[in-house]
C-alpha cells in the first residue's frame, strides 16, 4: 500500500504526472473516485472545494490506508512576495470557516530531507476571491496564500489520526483579478469547462484574462509535476534503501505449532 496519498482538486493539475500511473475507479460511499497509484504514492482528485476534498480524502483514507495525506494544487497568493509559479509550503492551514489553525506534521518522517521550509500559512476559504477580497483575508488572517481545499484534506487526516502536509503553487498573484467562476463549479466541485468558455467567447473584456490565466495554470502545473515526480523518486528511494531481513535456511523441520503461526504482511 502506498505510504502517501495526495489529494488534489482537478485531474488538470496532475495530468502531467498522472498519464502512465496505473490508473483505478473504486467505489466509495456511493461515490465513484478516480486514484492514480505508481510506487509509494497514490492520487485522488476530488474536486473544487472543502467538501469535495474532504470527500476524496475520506475516501482515499478508507481504501488505500495511507500514512501521510497532502493537499496540493494551486493557490492565490495573498503576499505581494508570491509570484506565479512559486512553490508554496505553508507550516500552517487555516480555515476561514471557524478560524481552526491546523500546524503541519510529518510524524511518519516521509519529508525529511525535502528542500524548502515551511513558512507562512495557507487560508482555506469557500469561493474565488478577487483583489480586493485577496487584501481583506491577508489583513483578516495574516496568511499568505489561499486555495479552496486544504482545511478539508486536513480535517479528514486529523479525524483519522493521519499525517498531513500541504504544497502548493502560485496560480495568480496578489493583484490578479480572477475572472467570475463560481457559477461554473457544481456541487461535486467539478469545473463546467464548456459553459465558461461560451461564457467568455460572448465577453470580449474576459479574453485577456482568461488567456493571462490560462497560461500562469499552466505554469503552476508544470511546476507541480515536477515538484511530485521529484517527491515520488525521493519516496521510491528511500523504499528500496530498506532492506528486506534475509530468509533463513531451514536444516531441520520446524515444530508442527510452528506452521500455525500467522507471519503478517500486506493484505
Amino acid at each position: 500500500m502506498p505510504k502517501v496519498a495526495i489529494v488534489a482538486a482537478l485531474e488538470r493539475e496532475v495530468s502531467g504526472l498522472t498519464r502512465s500511473w496505473n490508473r483505478v475507479e473504486q467505489q466509495y460511499d456511493g461515490r465513484k473516485f478516480v486514484f492514480f497509484e505508481r510506487d509509494e504514492m497514490v492520487i485522488v482528485c476530488g474536486g473544487i472545494g472543502v467538501e469535495a476534498a474532504r470527500r476524496a480524502a475520506e475516501a482515499v483514507i478508507a481504501l488505500y490506508r495511507p500514512a501521510l495525506l497532502q493537499s496540493v494544487g494551486f493557490a492565490g497568493a495573498l503576499d505581494v512576495g508570491l509570484r506565479v509559479g512559486d512553490t508554496f509550503l505553508p507550516a500552517f492551514v487555516i480555515d476561514a470557516c471557524d478560524g481552526s489553525r491546523v500546524e503541519i506534521d510529518d510524524p511518519a518522517g516521509l519529508e525529511q530531507g525535502r528542500p524548502g521550509q515551511r513558512r507562512g500559512s495557507l487560508l482555506t476559504f469557500a469561493a474565488v476571491v478577487g483583489v480586493q477580497q485577496k487584501a481583506s483575508l491577508a489583513r483578516a488572517y495574516g496568511a499568505q496564500a489561499v486555495d479552496m481545499e486544504a482545511a478539508g484534506v486536513a480535517a479528514a487526516a486529523r479525524a483519522h489520526g493521519i499525517g498531513f502536509s500541504a504544497m502548493k503553487v502560485i496560480s495568480d498573484d496578489l493583484n490578479f483579478e480572477m475572472p467570475q467562476m463560481a457559477r461554473f463549479i457544481d456541487a461535486n466541485g467539478r469545473f463546467k469547462t464548456a459553459s465558461f468558455a461560451a461564457f467568455v467567447a460572448l465577453r470580449p473584456n474576459l479574453w485577456r484574462r482568461t488567456a493571462v490565466l490560462a497560461s500562469n495554470s499552466r505554469k503552476a502545473a508544470r511546476v507541480l509535476v515536477e515538484h511530485l515526480e521529484r517527491y515520488r523518486q525521493e519516496l521510491s528511494r528511500a523504499s528500496d534503501s530498506i532492506s528486506p531481513p534475509p530468509v533463513a535456511t531451514q536444516t531441520e523441520p520446524q515444530p508442527a505449532a510452528a506452521s500455525s503461526l500467522h507471519a503478517g504482511g500486506r493484505q
